[in-house]
């Protein structure tokens, strides 16, 4: 279909004047009827009402056969002079009779109603959803049970035979006939129909594959329910989905059928909620060189064969997620797995070497096992992927400075950090998991996700920036708690002969920063 510009600039096609007038029922205003080619006679109607002063399309139209543009729409309430373009915000009602003076947002929900009280028309809500064409000629889609009859036409198999299943064959081929596979199955295509006894054939169309996948989240909450599709406690307990995660090409069919699903089921009491996910989460994709789309057609697919091989698939899973924030496409580079495999060769290391020499807790350590905790269940929920494996990463490196010092890391943080990794990188971890005495896996229900304290979390001494006059001369550590008098006697011990002249002027804020003004 043509833009509207440039069907205005189709010299074979203009709007006509029929030279009649409708009368506007809310204001009983006289309305010019115009004739336009590319309005869609099967939408609605097929009239529409034209507002040139609020419409990008109708401002052309109505500039283009020097048609009256009437402003209703005004921000301040005030009628504009020669227009340059349609008005499209929001702002104060004018030039509409009593209705002069509303918030336009407000009235936009509450005209329906009030043209209803008057008699003038009822609301309609009108959707853009298409026929789904469900039905598919290939065989290994669900069955539709349904029985073509000769004389009852069709029939739906009975609730009792149902699931109805796909007949096991050994092979099945294209039947030549644009028909499904299933066609030349006779064995399973000739029937009865069940009302009248008579020869029949089932429908040999299958479903899509969307019709399993708009619903199978359901099922697991209560996967080997034999009577049946989910059993309404467990469902009320368990659902609706937290979270969807997936690619918008994808997603949005999959989200429309998911929800026709979820609001039928509601409406046969199946379910008691009519949205199946309470969040979405569409997730970036991993680009080619210069962020061209990965597919064969284009040879730049990358191959995970190879990095397997070198690094192991923990390294190339931790990478996946390294590479960039998950909502963002972003571009493959090879050269960024070294880094994650040396982290996870590191803290591989890190853990056999502190096994080994059997550390008790030191008070460091117990605060740095409780901010990582705390870090990486932050950034978790917060969907912060990449910044989970920088903080593995910014946390590994602190715990091998420190077990230079103590000469390892004790048991129990290590195996927090071990927890932690698990979903990122489970091979490496189930066995640091069983080194350290498990017999069972680190994913087994009892141990769970790591629990932190925010009191253990903070610091005994913070490091501030000193300044003088604005500018940072030197650093200082001072107690969470230092008092003013306190932070600013260790602010002019810190800055020595680089602090001369007439002090007017002393700021602290506390945990932040110091500093002296002089002159």
């Amino acid at each position: 279909m043509k833009s509207s510009v440039d069907r205005l600039q189709d010299k074979e096609k203009t709007g006509v004047f029929t030279g009649s007038y409708a009368i506007n029922p809310l204001n009983n205003e006289k309305v010019p009827i115009w004739l336009a080619d590319y309005v869609l006679a099967d939408y609605g109607t097929g009239a529409i009402m034209c507002v040139p002063a609020h419409d990008d399309r109708d401002f052309e139209f109505a500039k283009k056969f020097d048609l009256p543009i009437i402003q209703v729409i005004s921000p301040d309430g005030k009628e504009q002079e020669d227009l340059k373009e349609a008005y499209t915000q929001s702002g104060i009602v004018i030039n509409s009779g009593e209705w002069n003076g509303r918030e336009s947002d407000e009235l936009k929900k509450n005209a329906p109603d009030e043209i209803e009280a008057k008699g003038l028309g009822k609301k309609k809500t009108n959707y853009k959803l298409r026929d789904w064409v469900f039905s598919r000629q290939r065989y290994w889609g669900e069955p539709i049970p349904i029985v073509h009859c000769p004389d009852c036409g069709c029939v739906p198999v009975p609730e009792e035979e149902l699931p109805l299943l796909l007949p096991e064959v050994e092979k099945y081929e294209p039947t030549g006939t644009g028909e499904s596979p299933l066609a030349a199955i006779d064995e399973w295509v000739n029937t009865t129909c069940p009302v009248c006894g008579k020869p029949a054939k089932r429908e040999t169309n299958t479903m899509p594959q969307w019709a399993g996948s708009s619903w199978y989240f359901l099922r697991y909450v209560d996967p080997h329910n034999q009577e049946k599709l989910v059993d309404r406690d467990k469902a009320d307990k368990y659902l609706p989905v937290d979270m969807y995660i997936g690619g918008v090409e994808h997603a949005v069919l999959h989200l429309l059928y998911s929800r026709f699903y979820t609001k039928f089921l509601k409406d046969i009491q199946v379910l008691d909620f009519d949205e199946p996910f309470i969040k979405l989460f569409n997730q970036g994709m991993i680009t080619g060189k210069n962020g061209i789309k990965m597919s064969k057609s284009k040879g730049n697919v990358v191959s995970p064969d190879d990095l397997v091989r070198d690094y192991g698939c923990d390294s190339l899973r931790l990478y996946e997620l390294f590479v960039g924030p998950p909502e963002l496409d972003s571009e493959w580079d090879e050269r960024g797995i070294d880094g994650v495999y040396r982290f996870l060769s590191r803290f591989y290391n890190l853990a056999n070497s502190s096994l080994e020499a059997n550390v008790e807790a030191t008070p460091e350590m117990i605060k740095i096992r409780h901010k990582l905790v705390r870090d990486i269940t932050r950034r978790l929920e917060s969907f912060s992927l990449n910044t989970v494996v920088s903080g593995f990463m910014e946390y590994n490196n602190k715990l091998i400075d420190l077990a230079k010092e103590t000469g390892g890391i004790d048991k129990e943080t290590i195996e927090s950090f071990i927890r932690l990794l698990a979903p990122f990188a489970p091979h490496i971890t189930e066995e640091m998991w069983n080194a350290y005495g498990h017999e069972e896996s680190v994913f087994d229900a009892k141990f769970g996700w790591p629990e932190y304290d925010e009191a253990l979390c903070k610091d005994d001494e913070i490091e501030i920036g000193v300044q003088v006059n604005g500018k940072v001369r030197a650093t200082i550590s001072v107690p969470v708690d230092a008092s003013r008098e306190v932070a600013l006697e260790a602010a002019k011990e810190a800055l020595g002969d680089k602090l001369s002249g007439t002090i007017v002027k002393e700021i602290y804020v506390p945990g932040r920063i110091v500093n002296i003004v002089v002159k």
